[in-house]
């Protein structure tokens, strides 16, 4: 009997896997998937390492926005040199974002170090999109007047 339940488990995660996107299949379960950018593990995964809270509008955002790339299993992957490219996905104010928006990962870390919000007004959020992988998107961001 407990061979062919393992039999049928395995049966039931291909017939899963096949039916459904496999990103959400392993972050619910657990598994790795092969296919995608992190290495054997699937897509790319990216993380917003650090950003700031608050800023002032027309001035560059400090901290500066760090982005890594991981593998589904949350491992950091130091080997992505991918394009991650940002983009305001929350823009309450109708504010323009400027900067150098499109960096290639170093080690699976992008560094947004020029970015610019220009209008003032609370609840920004700014969205981080690479080729082939699942994109990640910041806490809110109030930015001031000057």
């Amino acid at each position: 009997m407990r061979m062919k339940l393992s039999r049928l488990t395995i049966v039931l995660v291909a017939l899963v896997a096949a039916a459904c996107p496999y990103d959400r299949l392993s972050r619910a379960v657990g598994i790795a998937l092969g296919g995608g950018g992190g290495g054997s593990s699937g897509p790319n995964v990216l993380l917003i390492l650090q950003q700031p809270l608050t800023g002032t509008a027309g001035q560059i955002l400090t901290p500066a926005i760090l982005v890594g790339a991981a593998d589904t299993l949350g491992r950091a992957d130091t080997g992505f040199t991918g394009t991650i490219t940002m983009a305001l996905a929350t823009n309450p104010a109708g504010a323009n974002l400027t900067g150098t928006r499109s960096v290639a990962a170093v080690r699976g870390i992008a560094s947004f170090g020029d970015l610019v919000i220009s209008k003032a007004s609370s609840g920004y959020v700014l969205q981080a999109t690479a080729p082939r992988s699942i994109a990640t998107s910041t806490a809110a961001i109030t930015i001031l007047a000057p």
